[in-house]
């Protein structure tokens, strides 16, 4: 049983009401402005998983709620005066435990604003008792609306007054959400931002044409997050700029002989040049994400005394992002961003004379994809008990290079073999970045204590960091561990003869 009904389009909140009041008794409680602001993460993460955030405003209230997108049933609300920057700031265990999961560390952001008239109105019995509570919006750009606010008791006047709505006014029930009317309002579409590689290629394009648009796609995602990077908005938006980074500088080093030498050359520079800058700050970040970790990993008896390490990531961060943002803004970045913009626009030659550039983009994929695959395999397998902690390290960057390559291309292969063979491949990955990140993480610790010691902090904080720095020592060692049996996962014939039959496969 619907609860909310769209108004016809010629009919104003007041003629409503007027026409209302001639069938039941009706009291105006009040008429007030109301300003509602939709809220989600800048990747749309509350919209994914079919939930609305909406805050309310209006002179006798402020509420934050969620709803259900889909049938747009209030799921948890709260008053509250503002929105703070993170889901774990709000003051509601019930919105929290639903919002902290989908949110993790990203920041709510405001997605659109709706301003109207709001009507409240009881309905009322002959003795004045209220049975029936109604809310009446008026919008100015689309149909008004009203909501049905049930009162405990009085299912029947409730069940009345809907027959009322749809046979005597020619009220339409409805539970479309008015977050979708308002964002086609403001020119916007849900999900216009992700992070994820969504490009379709045409086998047969050219290959320098192809990687332009392989590089626009990228270029676009660090236009996207650089103002919320320079503006530390929180931590994802650096993360996905460093991603798109990364992403530009394998293509730069993978596909050489498609783009002029010399443009592969500079850019391949200035794209290393922004790994370098942004990586202080992104290791900082990773720290802080990691610190309740590190805090958890401890004996209750010890757990409060690592918060002076807090301290010191969170003084270290202010100074890395002032010198990030500062960067960023720079001339020399702002103008090579702008003169790569202008590359990636102008036209393809008729005739390009690099060696690479006629061939199909299918051909080129197929050439790098397989020569990456096959390097893994070598570089995998003489990897023993006794290779040092770089080799692994070295693979780990061979498998991002032919992960970034699989997800540049998956447009041009069959879906299931592709995703599958992505889904081995990110096994392997994981646990070298597993090995990798415990290392870099037990040395920075390291390098902390001793600057903490220099500045005197009480030794209970060292002796807790020292615990923190042993179980990252535990897990890196059983990360090495594991990538015996990943790496025989991934070489497995099958694995194999999935990877053969994906290339082989024709469109």
């Amino acid at each position: 049983m619907s609860l909310q009904f769209d108004l016809p389009a010629n009919l104003t909140a007041e003629k409503f009401i007027s026409k209302l009041s001639d069938k039941v008794t009706l009291e105006l409680v009040s008429r007030q402005y109301a300003l509602m602001t939709y809220y989600d993460s800048f990747d749309w993460r509350l919209y994914k998983n079919n939930i609305t955030c909406e805050f309310n405003r209006s002179k006798s209230a402020s509420t934050l709620l969620l709803r259900n997108l889909k049938n747009d049933l209030v799921i948890a609300s709260t008053d509250i005066k503002d929105v703070p920057a993170f889901s774990q700031q709000i003051p509601s265990d019930a919105i929290c435990n639903i919002l902290n999961p989908l949110l993790e560390m990203r920041a709510l952001l405001p997605v659109c604003n709706l301003d109207y008239e709001k009507y409240y109105l009881n309905i009322l019995n002959k003795d004045n008792k209220s049975l029936l509570r109604l809310v009446v919006e008026e919008h100015e750009l689309f149909n008004n609306r009203v909501t049905l606010l049930p009162i405990k008791g009085y299912d029947k006047t409730t069940e009345h007054i809907i027959s009322i709505l749809t046979t005597k006014l020619d009220l339409t029930p409805t539970n479309k959400p008015l977050l979708l009317i308002a964002l086609r309002l403001q020119g916007r579409k849900p999900n216009d931002y992700s992070s994820k590689m969504n490009i379709n290629l045409d086998p047969d394009m050219r290959a320098d044409i192809a990687t332009k648009y392989l590089y626009s796609h990228l270029l676009k995602a660090i236009k996207d997050n650089e103002q919320g990077t320079i503006a530390n908005i929180d931590s994802e938006f650096l993360h996905d700029f460093r991603v798109a980074v990364r992403r530009t500088r394998a293509g730069l080093n993978q596909l050489k002989g498609v783009l002029p030498d010399q443009v592969n050359l500079d850019y391949a520079e200035f794209f290393s040049w922004l790994g370098q800058i942004t990586g202080p700050t992104r290791d900082l970040d990773v720290y802080l994400l990691s610190f309740e970790h590190y805090k958890n990993s401890l004996p209750d008896s010890i757990r409060e005394d690592i918060n002076p390490l807090k301290k010191l990531l969170i003084d270290k961060h202010k100074i890395a992002q002032k010198e990030l943002a500062k960067k960023l803004s720079s001339s020399r970045y702002l103008a090579k961003i702008s003169e790569w913009e202008r590359f990636l626009k102008e036209q393809a030659p008729i005739k390009p004379i690099e060696i690479n550039a006629k061939l199909t983009i299918k051909q080129l994929a197929d050439r790098r994809i397989l020569k990456n695959y096959k390097w893994i395999l070598k570089e995998g397998g003489a990897i023993t008990e006794d290779s040092p902690s770089v080799a692994l390290h070295d693979l780990r960057k061979s498998c991002k290079k032919l992960r970034y390559l699989m997800e540049f291309f998956q447009s041009l292969y069959l879906e299931d073999q592709i995703k599958h063979f992505i889904k081995n491949l990110k096994g392997l990955q994981e646990v070298l970045g597993d090995f990798q990140d415990y290392a870099v993480q037990e040395e920075t610790l390291k390098l902390f204590s001793e600057e903490m010691i220099n500045k005197h902090i009480h030794a209970n904080t060292l002796l807790a960091m020292g615990v923190v720095i042993q179980n990252l020592d535990i897990l890196r060692d059983k990360a090495r561990k594991d990538f015996a049996s990943k790496f025989e996962t991934f070489k497995h014939e099958e694995n194999q003869d999935v990877f053969k039959a994906l290339l082989a496969a024709k469109d």
